[in-house]
């Protein structure tokens, strides 16, 4: 699917619908799922029907660890591959930082 025609709410629309689909092939209640994964039922309700604009990414992650599907919250921004060509002193580089031009 290429989700670049989509605005943001439309993707996390067709997410919740999507994870409706697992909750319900688990067989879990909103309830039993708000208990379990620590969010409430109305965010569960929201996020499954589409009418929450504005997703706490954390509630996200305990509602994915539920239904596991966790494991592919790494697929969004994967490991860097190594590098051969960075030497180790390179490989430490923590940020970068900028000229001041001031």
């Amino acid at each position: 699917m290429d989700l670049k025609k989509y605005s943001n709410t439309q993707i996390l629309q067709l997410l919740g619908l999507r994870f409706k689909d697992y909750r319900l092939m688990m067989n879990l209640s909103q309830g039993d799922l708000a208990v379990s994964a620590g969010v409430s039922v109305s965010t569960i309700h929201k996020f499954e029907t589409g009418s929450i604009t504005n997703m706490n990414i954390t509630n996200l992650m305990a509602l994915l660890r539920q239904v596991g599907l966790l494991d592919r919250f790494d697929d969004l921004i994967p490991e860097q591959p190594e590098n051969p060509y960075l030497t180790a002193s390179e490989h430490q580089q923590q940020r970068v930082r900028r000229k001041n031009n001031g």
